[in-house]
């Protein structure tokens, strides 16, 4: 609980077995979080253990995908607000704290991993890619006229229910797209968001290889959902 708000953390959990156990203890060692919701996203017999010797519940669904996952996730907890965390390994549970202490005056917050002191080795934020990311944020900036924007697709962001009512209906991406298309959707429908640095690191669980061929077909789907967003 959060100044007297509940708090809940959707987890979508792959092949994170060597992960899923340090991002249930470090979200819990907050004491912040009243309800921790694993949820099926091609999740291995070894990570569905480990999750079930700790307090989290695990959701099975046989939809595959992080946007289908989160949705229902979302569906599976009353909480007054939001935690998104991947289940890699990727992010710190103590950065919670950062999103929670904007709670109070915006309705979203998202995480963001370009901030060069908190970006860790081996996490796979090159210069490009920041780069890449800060031009689409910019991009989504202009055209909407929102708050600055550095990172397109975190994985680790908060929402309140007022946010999320505003944009969900709109958000229909199935895949991790979703992610992009749930910050554009929160600036063209001017729900009230920030953007807070949280430290990005190296996966130990089950990260999707990013070649060059995913970022390209990744950036080609941003420019297309933006544009058609604006246009819309």
């Amino acid at each position: 609980m959060y100044l007297k708000k509940t708090v809940a953390a959707i987890i979508p959990a792959g092949k994170d077995s060597n992960s899923i156990l340090k991002v249930i203890q470090e979200l819990d060692a907050t004491s912040f979080t009243d309800e921790i919701i694993i949820v099926n996203n091609g999740a291995d017999e070894k990570t569905i253990n480990f999750v079930t010797k700790t307090r989290a519940r695990f959701i099975k669904t046989k939809k595959i995908g992080l946007g289908d996952c989160l949705k229902e996730g979302f569906r599976n907890t009353k909480a007054d607000l939001i935690v998104v965390i991947s289940g890699d390994g990727s992010f710190m549970g103590k950065d919670i704290t950062k999103l929670l202490s904007y709670s109070e005056d915006f309705d979203t917050v998202f995480g963001s991993r370009t901030h060069s002191p908190l970006i860790g080795k081996g996490s796979g934020m090159t210069f490009s890619r920041r780069l890449v990311d800060d031009l689409f944020g910019k991009l989504i900036s202009i055209l909407f006229l929102s708050s600055n924007l550095t990172d397109v697709g975190c994985t680790f962001r908060l929402t309140n229910r007022k946010g999320l009512k505003k944009v969900i209906k709109y958000c229909k991406s199935k895949d991790e797209i979703f992610l992009t298309e749930w910050l554009i959707e929160a600036a063209k429908n001017k729900v009230r968001f920030t953007e807070v640095p949280v430290n990005f690191i190296s996966s130990t669980g089950d990260r999707r290889k990013e070649n060059f061929f995913f970022l390209a077909t990744r950036a080609f789907k941003i420019i297309y959902l933006i544009f058609k967003t604006y246009f819309s």
